[in-house]
């Protein structure tokens, strides 16, 4: 970590905004999906994109607050082009339909930021009766991903220019079940942890992006994909755990970034010309870091993807 004012190789550090690290970059012609860009660090990744001309489009799963960013975006940023459309990361029909309603626009896609995200929750199951953590944190994105590859590709075919795709996971990596990913008991209630499950999604996001890489380098696509920290930043990600939820609301907000430093990460890997060329990487404090060995486990990431392409036949 690149302790609050200290710069590591990239410029940048802990303390450094989204708008620092964008400063300078034209993202004009370039279209973005953000999602969970209603709140928190996602809100703040539409806004600085839009800041530097790139076209938004909020992939929201409350449209009344969709909105309500979207006016006060263009309220500050007058030529900003930003849209909202609905997706409920947990359910797969929702998935379906936003991607199936965004291809049929015709509009391209350069960047995805798979930004959305829940944390620590109760055990519950998603509509299609997976765990939720990893419904939406994990297949919900991998599944979008998915259904957006062809038109990132057919967007960095004609465009000539590089494709990106960034997985906002979390150091809470490390806090993932012993085995890693639970592929035999990921519906098991009675052996439920919530931090050992949301370590595991956040894990999940790491190793997609790894294997993801593997596929589009195989192919010879002009496609990225990297994942990244974001820090411990002071948002409503917390709710769901009232002793976490208690430390960010009085000594945490001294020790936490806020959410103009916790969405830099994400608009550096997203935007900046220092990150050319590079995928299959994990970023934080906007300059590259380090997984455990988990999220470098090149078959773990293999058994990963087989193990989601099942769940989303």
């Amino acid at each position: 970590m690149w302790l609050f004012g200290r710069k590591g190789p990239s410029g940048f550090s802990w303390s450094s905004t989204a708008e620092e690290v964008t400063q300078g970059v034209d993202g004009t012609g370039l279209t973005a999906i953000v999602t969970g860009a209603s709140s928190g660090i996602g809100t703040e990744t539409a806004r600085v994109l839009a800041l530097r001309g790139v076209h938004v489009i909020m992939a929201v799963r409350n449209m009344a607050a969709g909105k309500d960013v979207k006016e006060a975006i263009v309220k500050e940023i007058p030529s900003a082009k930003v849209d909202a459309m609905e997706l409920d990361l947990s359910s797969m029909a929702s998935v379906r339909k936003f991607a199936s309603d965004f291809n049929t626009k015709g509009l391209p896609l350069n960047l995805l930021i798979n930004n959305a995200g829940i944390m620590a929750t109760p055990f519950m199951l998603s509509k299609d009766k997976i765990e939720m953590q990893f419904a939406t944190n994990h297949i919900g994105h991998f599944l979008l991903t998915t259904l957006l590859l062809d038109t990132m590709k057919k967007t960095a075919r004609e465009s000539k220019k590089e494709g990106r795709i960034v997985n906002v996971a979390s150091e809470a990596h490390r806090l993932a079940y012993g085995e890693g990913i639970r592929f035999d008991k990921i519906n098991d209630e009675s052996g439920y942890n919530s931090l050992g499950a949301y370590g595991q999604s956040k894990l999940a996001n790491i190793l997609h992006a790894n294997e993801l890489s593997k596929h589009l380098k195989e192919e010879g696509v002009n496609i990225t994909a990297n994942s990244l920290h974001p820090g411990s930043i002071v948002t409503n990600l917390f709710r769901h755990s009232s002793i976490i939820n208690a430390f960010t609301s009085t000594i945490g907000r001294l020790l936490l970034k806020n959410v103009q430093q916790g969405a830099a990460t994400q608009c550096y890997v997203a935007l900046h010309p220092q990150v050319q060329g590079i995928s299959s990487e994990y970023f934080s404090d906007s300059n590259l870091g380090k997984t455990n060995a988990q999220g470098k486990n090149v078959e773990l990431a293999k058994k990963l993807w087989d193990f989601s392409m099942d769940l989303i036949k």
